[in-house]
């Protein structure tokens, strides 16, 4: 199994920035691609950003320029960068593990953009 720990959140003012980290308890971690998710009070789950394994990132239109993914596979963490934050960032953050057809999520951590 693949267990996934979030890390990092925490309370920011608007403006500010916050890093995420997700470590991965899998030893094989280079052959997954890994992923950011966030879901908002009364709202659906949505994708931030995901990377290949390769190294390669996409994102979401609504967060290009703002939040960049990376990895380190020799630490087996996955982290995502988070800058300008804006109160409607405010969310549960969720970290995302996937190969094949199989998907794995973290608990998910709260972040909160207030003033």
């Amino acid at each position: 199994q693949v267990q996934l720990v979030e890390s990092g959140g925490g309370l920011v003012q608007p403006g500010g920035s916050l890093r995420l980290s997700c470590a991965a308890s899998q030893r094989l971690f280079s052959l997954f691609a890994m992923g950011w998710y966030r879901q908002a009070p009364g709202k659906q789950r949505e994708w931030i950003a995901s990377i290949r394994p390769s190294g390669h990132p996409e994102y979401a239109d609504s967060m290009k320029g703002r939040f960049t993914i990376s990895r380190d596979n020799a630490k087996t963490t996955v982290y995502l960068q988070m800058n300008s934050l804006k109160s409607e960032d405010t969310a549960v953050y969720y970290c995302n593990a996937q190969r094949a057809d199989t998907n794995y999520w973290g608990q998910g951590i709260q972040v909160a953009v207030s003033s």
